[in-house]
């Protein structure tokens, strides 16, 4: 019998940075809050002591390096993925990270989550759980302004502004923009959170974290110079508005085009795009991945929805040290949820699902690690699995979209309402 995973050890209890490194955590983020001219407007937070909970928005990693610049010198415990704490969980740890696997509903986090702000220190946390796909609001879970009320402290927003469109996700290259821009409001009090229904505190939050940073750097005329700007657009942009094909975009330098139908449209350096001949469907590149949204949810409304039956490798990631292959498999993705399955290296046999009603969205990566191949991330409460698709013909990004689709689909059937922004 094969030796079983050492599994991540969830149970040990958070911890306050540790003083000696508080310096360096300070230290590790003003160099590129300073290159990026970060102003950081405040407002109701004078005079706020720690403990308190700070929601930020998810752009980029310079995300994190703001935060700490907003919040210094107070302490703080971050909510973070596994796979940030790869090769430096003994590090994570003394700077007052608690780990969480994604898309997991997680009790023992509440208690940890309890602990950080029992020791007086501001809980940060990432609501949105990923990376912005492009540089708007990702929906925020239902259980936001019921985690809010039960903690009973202060509830503080930071959303920032620039982070997408300096490094977007698709093409994390520094694109040098400056300045950027990022808001700390002070939400509500400890006495206003206790008072305040869930359903008032998430509505409230939803508008809190509305942003657009294709918008925000057109209205402040802010211009990124770099030669390979669309570079790794086609991972979102995946459908072709002139033929309504799909998996046959590509990118190079400033152009993205169609394969298919030949159609190319190039990006400003204000962000927007234009089509080289004919009409431009969209020049707002959140609009151009909007109607795809549309689209699927269409095919999960006439019932057809399915990513087929994809050959995939899958890496597993029970503990902090590495990914392990766990072995070549199959995984469909269609209107019953995820499936994965196959024989691992030892051939003996590997199955995880996901249902429609478990899983209100799902984190993906393009290129993961320069690895050149885009995967979907699956997990368990012990276990997180990176899946990556064989051959050319899915979307990584559709299957993101169908996600959230399908479990809006199941809500509105199950006749329970869908607020915008929630899920």
């Amino acid at each position: 019998m094969k030796k079983p995973f050492e599994r991540f050890d969830m149970t040990k209890k958070p911890i306050s940075t540790r003083w000696f490194l508080r310096p360096l955590t300070y230290m590790l983020s003003m160099p590129d809050v300073k290159k990026h001219g970060a102003v950081i407007t405040k407002k109701g937070v004078e005079g706020l002591k720690p403990p308190y909970i700070l929601l930020c928005n998810h752009n980029a990693f310079l995300d994190f390096k703001v935060a700490t610049a907003a919040i210094w010198p107070s302490r703080a415990n971050y909510i973070v993925a596994i796979d940030g704490f790869i090769g430096r969980e003994w590090l994570l740890r003394n700077v007052g990270c608690i780990c969480k696997r994604k898309f997991t509903s997680d009790v023992l986090l509440l208690r940890h989550m309890k602990r950080s702000l029992d020791a007086k220190n501001v809980l940060v946390v990432y609501p949105e759980a990923r990376y912005s796909l492009c540089g708007t609001t990702a929906v925020l879970p239902e259980s936001l302004g019921a985690c809010c009320r039960m903690l009973g402290v202060p509830v503080v927003t930071l959303v920032c502004h620039g982070h997408h469109v300096n490094s977007p996700f698709w093409n994390l290259h520094d694109r040098g923009v400056r300045p950027t821009e990022a808001e700390m409001t002070l939400q509500y009090t400890a006495e206003e959170v206790k008072k305040a229904s869930a359903d008032e505190i998430n509505a409230r939050l939803v508008e809190a974290f509305q942003y657009d940073d294709f918008a925000w750097q057109k209205e402040r005329g802010i211009k990124t110079p770099y030669e390979g700007r669309a570079e790794g657009l086609h991972r979102v942009l995946y459908k072709c508005p002139a033929c309504g094909k799909e998996y046959e975009t590509a990118s190079e330098g400033t152009k993205l085009f169609c394969r298919a139908c030949g159609k190319k449209w190039t990006m400003s350096e204000l962000g927007e795009l234009s089509a080289d001949d004919g009409v431009t469907e969209f020049s707002h590149i959140p609009d151009w991945y909007e109607w795809e949204r549309e689209c699927v949810r269409r095919e999960i409304e006439a019932g057809t929805y399915s990513s087929g039956e994809l050959t995939v490798d899958v890496d597993t990631l029970p503990n902090a040290k590495k990914f392990i292959r766990l072995g070549t498999g199959k995984m469909i993705h269609d209107m019953n949820g995820f499936r994965v399955w196959g024989t691992d290296t030892d051939g003996d046999p590997f199955e995880m699902k996901k249902s429609v009603p478990s899983l209100y969205s799902c984190h993906i990566e393009y290129d993961y690690l320069g690895c050149g191949r885009d995967c979907v991330d699956l997990n368990t409460l012990e276990d997180t699995w990176y899946v990556y698709p064989h051959g050319k013909d899915f979307s990584v990004t559709k299957m993101a979209l169908a996600t959230e689709e399908l479990y809006f689909a199941w809500r509105r059937a199950e006749g329970r309402e869908c607020r915008p922004g929630l899920a």
